[in-house]
């Protein structure tokens, strides 16, 4: 195991939020959120197991005026979180290295985070990212508010597996997740303690 230092134990960009049973946040309730972004200023995640079926790729691309070649390949739409509902987030799988255009956000080595409407129109056209979702809204806290959260027993912090991150079992992800890091979700008590 590596040696961190204190700031890099503290920054949990690319890691995943596991929230526990205690949540206070209903919007939250056995969610799995995969932080973008985390600094002294906050932090900015999406949330992974909660699809928005009733949404279609296609429509969407319609109300935004974008049209879709024949045969490309839709996306799956998914709530990233309350803030800014209207407004979405493509997560998507990049290669390593290389410089990233605007609007990129890079999350680790292989995963970014795009906000520009050119991905929508490249993955309309048949030439994006082969491995991504749409996440509408997104996940944020202020400075120290997530850590005070996790602090309360909300959180629990593990690893973004791809599966976790672009598989569509979504119903599974959060016991999943859970299990990932040696916890059984049924043995998990929603009362914060003090030893």
């Amino acid at each position: 195991m590596e040696n961190n230092t204190k700031a890099d134990e503290t920054n949990l960009t690319g890691k995943v939020l596991i929230a526990m049973p205690g949540m206070s946040d209903a919007r939250f309730a056995k969610s799995v959120v995969l932080i973008c972004a985390h600094s002294v200023d906050g932090a900015m995640g999406l949330v992974l197991n909660h699809p928005l079926p009733e949404l279609d790729f296609a429509d969407l691309l319609e109300q935004l005026g974008i049209d879709a070649d024949a045969g490309s390949r839709g996306i799956e739409v998914r709530f990233g979180g309350p803030v800014e509902p209207g407004r979405g987030f493509v997560l998507h799988r990049v290669p390593e290295g290389g410089a990233d255009p605007e609007g990129v956000l890079r999350i680790g080595s292989r995963l970014a985070m795009t906000t520009t409407r050119d991905i929508l129109e490249d993955i309309a056209h048949g030439s994006g990212p082969d491995t991504a979702f749409l996440a509408l809204g997104y996940a944020g806290w202020g400075p120290g508010q997530l850590e005070a959260e996790m602090a309360q027993n909300g959180w629990l912090t593990g690893e973004g597996a791809d599966d976790l991150i672009f598989g569509r079992a979504h119903d599974g992800k959060w016991a999943s997740a859970l299990r990932a890091q040696g916890i059984e979700p049924s043995l998990l008590s929603g009362s914060a303690g003090r030893a």
